[in-house]
């Protein structure tokens, strides 16, 4: 009885063997695949290979049989290529608001996408540079939880809180907690950002969500976003993103910057070609955007020392010229 069902098995068997261990420079053969079974306790012969691979290979599975430099079948067209697996794994390995347990965990998962050899090499190709890893290991439940509360348009109330240095020079934490209307989440800049509303307050708050200890859905209805933002009849995360710098909030305004002609790729890879562009003499150029004007905005323009000129508006430059005081003050000679 049981070698009838290890029989129904079979075909099973040889689909797995074939994904977990073949790919184009490593072809298995009907040999190896009747040795695969026998260990399974299948017996098995080759006409009996053959026609399990002509089903899976009818099913759809692209199998393809090569003869040279060696014979056999290794699986072809995969659901992810070996390139693309390198770019998920590059990203896991980049999120510092995955924590170590979880990348690992991620990355396990992703190499079965491809063959044994196949995720080795990836193995041996993927770059760690040791950067600071997120240690909250309940990031992944609040997430969850975060999109639910979205989906089903309720408030949350969420415990968050902050580092700050303590008696003795030890890190400690100060813990403050929120009812918060939460819009849309967010990847930027290697952090999850939650964009919401306080219901103390009027606007958008933007918070990490690596820094939020502990969420639960209550039952009291969202704040609609139309009350404390501009958008009306959905909420454009991908423009409100665009706009806030750093996920930093502000108030939005029309930005006009001349630019040296120099950081034109710098310009273009954060905002795109579709922003307003115009030459401005023959070094330069003028730019024109929807801008939130933060902190987060006055940090990134000041990257660029001289080669950008805020032309408007007026509380962007005086937000610049105090940032340029409070620096020279720590400097003071």
């Amino acid at each position: 009885m049981a070698n009838k069902f290890n029989q129904k098995l079979k075909i099973l068997l040889i689909l797995n063997d074939l994904l977990e261990n073949s790919d184009e420079d490593n072809p298995i053969d009907a040999e190896h695949l009747i040795l695969h079974l026998k260990n399974k306790g299948i017996e098995s012969e080759r006409k009996s290979i053959y026609r399990d691979i002509s089903i899976l290979q009818e099913y759809g599975y692209d199998i393809i049989k090569t003869r040279s430099p060696k014979s056999g079948y290794y699986i072809g067209n995969r659901d992810f290529q070996v390139a693309e697996i390198r770019l998920l794994c590059d990203a896991i390995q980049a999120a510092n608001f995955i924590t170590p347990k979880k990348t690992k965990e991620l990355l396990d998962k992703i190499y079965k996408l491809v063959s044994k050899a196949q995720a080795q090499k990836i193995k041996n190709q993927v770059y760690v540079d040791n950067r600071p890893k997120c240690s909250n290991e309940r990031i992944y439940i609040i997430i969850d939880l975060l999109d639910r509360a979205i989906q089903s348009g309720h408030q949350v109330k969420i415990v968050y809180r902050k580092r700050k240095i303590g008696d003795k020079n030890k890190v400690e934490y100060e813990e403050k907690t929120h009812y918060i209307s939460p819009y849309a989440l967010v990847w930027s800049d290697d952090h999850y950002y939650l964009i919401c509303n306080n219901r103390t307050h009027t606007n958008i708050m933007i918070t990490r969500v690596d820094r939020i200890k502990s969420a639960e859905i209550i039952s009291d209805a969202a704040v609609s976003f139309s009350a404390v933002s501009e958008y009306r009849n959905y909420f454009d995360t991908a423009d409100f993103v665009n706009k806030h710098f750093s996920m930093f909030a502000g108030e939005p305004a029309r930005v006009e910057l001349i630019c040296d002609n120099s950081i034109i790729e710098q310009i273009l890879d954060r905002f795109g070609e579709r922003v307003s562009i115009l030459k401005n003499g023959e070094d330069k150029f003028k730019i024109t955007a929807e801008m939130s004007v933060s902190d987060g905005l006055v940090s990134w323009i000041m990257q660029f020392g001289k080669n950008i000129k805020v032309k408007s508006p007026p509380e962007l430059k005086k937000m610049l010229l105090e940032r340029v005081d409070e620096i020279k003050e720590q400097y003071v000679i």
